[in-house]
């Protein structure tokens, strides 16, 4: 693959005031209500403003078995998205390996890359993305950490199909991934110079070394791991070894953020938000709740406390309040790129809300782009 074009698909570049470049992480999230097919219609709305406003790739997060998360097929949205967008860059945030064959991650990614050529990225995570029965049921085995043990192996699998180069003599030499690069060496065949970029994902120090010592992109969960933000960062830079991929490290940080047009509606959308978590984490998990439901509920002195802890690190308020917060983060890291999720109840108000940080930091509306 060529050096230079994955590296300019890698690193983005800041617009307007933002320190970093700005980027969204779309968990396609259903409130009470609402269908997945509203879901997925505010998913476009968002990614076509997203590429108007110059943010500069967006993201889906596999997740499984819970109704108020509708993106269980990474691959499937993207594809969606892919029609309805035409430059920013289309990922995942990420595939959870473990529960997929590496040759059927490249097949689908593969094919992206086909729909939309050179700006597919594939973000890499070595958790099931759901609990531990609906893990079993995926990968049809209840050896669950045999999975996450393999991740290197299994990695290592998948981007020998991305680049179709098995040694001789290896049982899956005369594999292929198609579409892919075997394309190009067919009789008359012509094949892109593009493959998507592996980025490996992480909320702990695991995949940060990994992904130091195999030069490649890491991408922190800081929106539901922020404590291990700062370490992993550093174990991400200590272990870097440049790489054909990246000739110095590139880490992006998921950050939860949401503005709104006033300080008390962000308090007001952030508890529901708040209160979806806590039914998740209790094994309750359902729609997001609208503002009032959770204004309504009755919480726990433990629930409570882990309704302040959880949005603590969700940076919330109006446009200034949260470019004041992404500010002060990016500089507590040292992130190369932010990528925004904002969880709320409504479609409209996630639309908004990006609309509001991309006005706080001045990003231009490209000529003839519609939201």
């Amino acid at each position: 693959m060529d050096e230079t074009a994955e590296t300019g698909e890698i690193r983005g570049t800041a617009q307007g005031t933002a320190p970093v470049p700005l980027s969204v992480l779309d968990l396609v999230t259903v409130g009470a209500g609402r269908t997945a097919t509203d879901a997925l219609r505010t998913s476009v709305q968002i990614a076509r403003l997203a590429e108007s406003r110059g943010f500069h790739r967006y993201w889906v997060a596999e997740h499984h078995s819970m109704p108020g998360v509708a993106s269980s097929s990474p691959a499937v949205i993207l594809a969606h998205l892919a029609a309805h967008t035409d430059r920013v860059r289309l990922g995942s945030g990420g595939v959870m390996l473990p529960n997929h064959a590496p040759l059927v991650i490249a097949e689908q990614f593969g094919t992206l890359e086909a729909m939309a050529p050179g700006r597919v990225d594939l973000g890499l995570g070595r958790a099931p993305g759901t609990d531990g029965a609906t893990a079993a049921a995926l990968r049809r085995t209840e050896r669950l950490n045999e999975g996450a043990d393999d991740f290197p192996e299994q990695l290592a699998e998948l981007t020998r199909f991305l680049d179709d180069d098995f040694p001789d003599g290896h049982p899956y030499a005369r594999i292929h991934a198609v579409p892919g690069p075997v394309q190009s060496t067919s009789p008359g065949g012509v094949q892109s110079p593009h493959r998507p970029p592996i980025w490996l994902l992480g909320s702990s120090g695991f995949s940060a070394r990994l992904a130091g010592v195999l030069g490649l992109p890491f991408a922190f969960a800081h929106h539901f791991s922020a404590q291990n933000t700062v370490p992993a960062l550093d174990l991400y830079r200590e272990s870097f070894r440049p790489s054909a991929v990246l000739d110095a490290p590139y880490a992006l940080i998921g950050v939860s953020a949401l503005a709104t047009d006033d300080e008390r509606e962000a308090r007001r959308q952030v508890l529901a938000a708040a209160l979806n978590m806590v039914r998740l984490r209790t094994g309750r998990p359902g729609l997001v709740p609208t503002p009032e439901e959770a204004e309504a509920y009755e919480f726990s002195p433990m629930e409570r406390e882990f309704i302040d802890s959880w949005n603590a690190n969700v940076i919330h308020g109006t446009a200034d309040e949260v470019r004041t917060g992404l500010d002060d983060l990016q500089k507590r890291t040292g992130a190369d790129e932010l990528m925004i999720t904002g969880n709320a109840h409504g479609g409209d108000v996630r639309l908004r809300s990006y609309e509001l940080i991309a006005d706080a930091y001045g990003l231009q509306k490209a000529e003839g782009a519609g939201a």
